[in-house]
């Protein structure tokens, strides 16, 4: 008997039970998420009715893979350019929510006589909201196109990066078991390295491979590219000392930075899920359900602690940013659950080996209630916001909406402002870039040259020259560089703060010889590194414009990749009319769907839901300010502008399925072969003339003549006597055929 792997067993039992209880909780209308979970219990070693995993490292590294494609695919959605433009608001209600579940978590679990660790592992598990279960709740209760909606989605970008941020924090945290504010302090700024160095690379390299290759490119190699990437990026991480799932969730934003984004989660989708389903089901298998009786009080205390501190929090946060009464609730009341990140942050502290055991199955418990929980309190909003409303004295509610209103005001920003802020940002961005690339040479080039190539001083002198030669367009930018030349044109034309501009300009100039001393102090001695470096201060003058043409080139190419996809996607922008309380959104034409085929103006919809639709994406095609008589298609895009009233009754319409017939009323559709007799009246007829298209409703796709076989013929071409024809369609229908064709036989 062959022997079979129980790798393949155990893999075969989880999907298994994972399809069973995906399609019962499917039916029932459930998030399949908590299917999995039941799956991975019922299949696990605590339940004995089924049978059971063996090996369960095997599972756990299949876990580990999940995690890897389930970031992934979060990155993707993520994009660090949506956080720059998520706007104070959600950034606003994320951070404070995020500060007051940390609290909160940490003061319940010491009240619950927990220990630090787990504690504030707690805090960390409660504090990030389950990006997948709102986007599917919102879908399922049709409310994504409303103006909640997308606050609540900023906050969820925000929360995703804070949760790296939190991974990496604990991690430290768990390692050191310090709580010194030197170590936390050195794991942010790492974490901060890294992120802008692999940012600024991946955006500089990634995007333009992926142009250049892009004729080379079919959806497999696409899949198998993207992949790849994703899996350097995550070796690259672990061996920078971080999480391998930082590292999928940075390549993920890298490639939400490009025009192949779209196409890339799509063709991820299928692998996420698979092995989004494994993890998840191992979630499951490591829930002992004995101990989710014994702490049956912690869970309650701890769901309610979430429900309500997330909602209070987020609904305060909103009020602080003035997002006004009704928005604030409603947001408030759809984030008030803890999902993948927090299993990730869970699965965290088991991994290692400090937080208890019974922590794991308590967040997954308080996990499936606040998920199911989920629907009811987004439908609570609405009334929650009406009693609210009659309780709040009104001069409370009017307080509110002046302040609401004193928020929404242009800024307007000094010309300071604006050239310090750019010469911050870059200092930072050409310290990270300057730093990263000593760093390279000193650990690799230099033993590369002076172990194969050149030994001794001549060595080290050849990696200092490389070295410099990348270097050198990033320390002009650094010191020379003005990127608000506008602006501090204006300052210089005051006379009483050139002073403080001149301050300025040698103050950069003189970061920028520091940065050539770091170098230098690599491979010489202080004296002569100081030497050296004025010589090459001396040069990079001399080759000043060489270096700046080079700079530009560089800069235009990282640019034009970071808003390549800006750029392709330009009609796709959202914009919002706070007064009018209208906006525009997209909505997708389904395949299924009545509308399809017709016309706008056959569909009426100005007049019937008083939404404009101002633009049709349809592939790689942008038809703006479409006219009437535009059809509309499968997979459509529109972009509709309208209240969140309209927008909703117009989403439903487009969205709406035909009534399916009955399969006694479905009709095949089959091949039929049929013969002209001399007494046709179709003889000497052309197809065109014949009516045969209108009356069967077929389509003619051969002719046979005198034994010869014409496919496609052309619809000029005249019936002869004996001609046999092929038309493809419904056979009662080509039976109805006037009494001068006859039926021969059926294909």
């Amino acid at each position: 008997m062959t022997h079979l792997p129980h790798l393949i067993t155990d893999l075969g039992l989880i999907l298994g039970a994972a399809g069973i209880t995906t399609l019962l909780f499917k039916k029932l209308k459930q998030p399949l998420v908590l299917g999995y979970i039941i799956a991975g219990l019922l299949v696990g070693p605590h339940f004995a009715l089924f049978p059971t995993i063996v090996e369960l490292e095997n599972i756990n590294i299949w876990a580990e893979i999940g995690v890897i494609f389930l970031l992934f695919s979060l990155g993707l959605e993520f994009s660090f350019k949506k956080l720059v433009k998520v706007g104070g608001a959600s950034s606003i209600m994320a951070l404070i929510e995020v500060v007051v579940m940390l609290l909160l978590g940490y003061l319940t679990g010491k009240i619950l006589g927990w220990t630090t660790m787990d504690s504030i592992f707690l805090g960390g598990i409660l504090s990030i909201s389950s990006t997948t279960i709102i986007i599917r709740a919102f879908d399922e209760l049709g409310v994504k196109t409303q103006r909640f909606a997308r606050l609540v989605f900023g906050v969820l970008i925000v929360e995703d990066l804070v949760a790296i941020l939190l991974m990496v924090l604990l991690s430290t945290v768990a390692v050191s078991q310090q709580f010194a504010g030197s170590e936390m302090l050195t794991a942010v700024l790492k974490l901060a390295f890294f992120l802008l160095l692999w940012f600024l690379g991946g955006i500089f390299l990634i995007p333009t491979f992926l142009r250049k290759a892009s004729k080379l490119m079919n959806d497999e190699t696409l899949l198998i590219v993207s992949l790849a990437l994703c899996l350097l990026m995550v070796i690259l991480a672990a061996q920078a000392g971080f999480s391998p799932a930082l590292g999928a969730f940075i390549m993920g934003s890298i490639l939400a930075e490009t025009t192949k984004a779209e196409k890339i989660e799509h063709l991820i989708s299928s692998v996420k899920d698979l092995f989004g389903a494994i993890f998840f089901v191992s979630v499951g298998i490591l829930i002992n359900p004995a101990m989710m009786v014994t702490y049956a009080g912690p869970i309650a205390l701890i769901t309610i602690v979430t429900l309500l501190g997330k909602a209070i929090s987020i609904t305060g946060g909103g009020l602080i940013s003035g997002q006004g009464l009704k928005t604030s609730i409603q947001s408030g009341m759809s984030v008030s659950q803890i999902g993948e990140f927090s299993f990730i942050i869970a699965t965290l502290g088991l991994t290692l080996n400090v937080t208890s055991d019974f922590l794991y199955p308590v967040a997954v418990a308080v996990s499936a209630i606040t998920t199911f929980t989920t629907p009811y309190m987004i439908r609570l909003s609405g009334p929650l916001y009406q009693f609210a409303e009659r309780v709040l004295p009104e001069r409370w509610q009017t307080s509110l909406n002046e302040y609401s209103s004193g928020t929404q005001t242009i800024s307007t920003t000094s010309d300071w402002k604006l050239v310090l802020r750019s010469y911050l940002i870059n200092l930072v961005v050409y310290s990270v870039i300057v730093i990263s690339i000593v760093l390279l040479s000193a650990q690799y080039l230099n033993p590369f040259i002076t172990q194969n190539v050149v030994e001794g001083n001549l060595g080290d002198i050849i990696t200092t020259v490389i070295t410099l030669v990348f270097m050198a367009p990033f320390l002009w930018a650094l010191a020379v560089h003005h990127p608000q030349k506008e602006a501090q044109g204006r300052i210089w034309a005051n006379r009483n703060y050139r002073s403080l501009v001149i301050v300025l300009g040698f103050a950069r100039i003189a970061i920028a010889i520091l940065f050539i001393g770091f170098l230098l102090n690599q491979f010489f001695s202080v004296q002569l590194a100081f030497l050296v470096g004025l010589v090459i201060a001396a040069l990079m003058i001399i080759f000043s414009k060489r270096i700046q043409r080079f700079y530009i080139r560089i800069e235009n190419r990282f640019l034009r990749n970071l808003n390549a996809r800006e750029i392709h996607e330009a009609s796709k922008m959202h914009h919002t009319i706070t007064p009018w309380n209208v906006h525009l959104t997209s909505l997708d034409v389904a395949p299924e769907a009545e509308v399809v085929g017709k016309t706008l103006y056959e569909l009426q919809i100005r007049e019937k839901y008083g939404v404009n639709v101002a633009v049709i994406e349809r592939g790689d095609r942008t038809l703006m300010a479409p006219t009437r008589n535009e059809q509309l298609f499968p997979h459509d895009k529109l972009y509709v502008f309208g209240s969140d009233e309209q927008v909703e009754a117009f989403r439903q319409f487009i969205q709406a399925k035909p009534a399916s017939l009955p399969d006694s009323e479905r009709e095949n559709v089959s091949l039929q072969k049929l013969q002209i007799k001399h007494n046709s009246v179709l003889l000497q007829k052309s197809i065109r003339n014949s009516g045969i298209r209108e009356k069967t409703k077929g389509l003619i796709v051969g002719i046979e003549r005198r034994g010869e076989r014409i496919l496609n013929p052309d619809s000029e071409m005249v019936f002869q006597e004996g001609d046999i024809v092929w038309i493809v369609g419904v056979p009662r229908k080509i039976k109805s055929l006037e009494g001068g064709i006859e039926q021969v036989v059926s294909a």
